[in-house]
């Protein structure tokens, strides 16, 4: 992340933690409903270890990888960061049994189109919300860790 941070800046380095999280994410999911049996009758289960797993793993690579930030602000963050999340897992958990149940739609193929519903307005939220200062929510983040040699 150090060198595409050099060369590219913060939207190259967005784009690269946002590939490897939503591979992540859209391999996670169906990787617990391949690996045991329960989880694919309790699919709902799955998807709930799923986005545990991804959103911990979502943080840490936007806070280190992507923004860089530092600070006594890590709990806000994490509290912004989770509550896009939230607002996604809530329309998510709505739609995935409507999906599988009622339109018989298969739950990876579901959970899929609905990730890349989300992607679009992940990277307006973290940057003008979730990796803003505290004091000023209208002035951008300066106090980045840098990784320069």
């Amino acid at each position: 992340m150090a060198a595409i941070g050099r060369r590219g800046g913060r939207p190259l380095r967005f784009l690269v933690a946002g590939a490897v999280n939503t591979l992540l994410g859209l391999a996670f999911y169906p990787l617990l409903l391949w690996a045991s049996p329960w989880f694919r009758v309790h699919y709902l289960a799955a998807l709930g270890l799923a986005q545990i797993t991804c959103l911990l793993f979502a943080f840490a690579t936007h806070k280190f990888g992507v923004f860089r930030t530092r600070g006594p602000g890590i709990v806000r963050e994490f509290a912004a960061f989770a509550s896009f999340y939230a607002i996604s897992y809530a329309a998510n958990w709505a739609m995935l049994p409507l999906l599988v149940e009622l339109a018989g739609i298969r739950p990876a193929a579901a959970q899929t189109g609905f990730t890349l519903a989300v992607i679009a307005g992940s990277y307006f939220w973290h940057s003008r919300i979730t990796f803003r200062p505290a004091d000023n929510p209208e002035q951008p983040r300066s106090q980045e860790i840098r990784c320069e040699p």
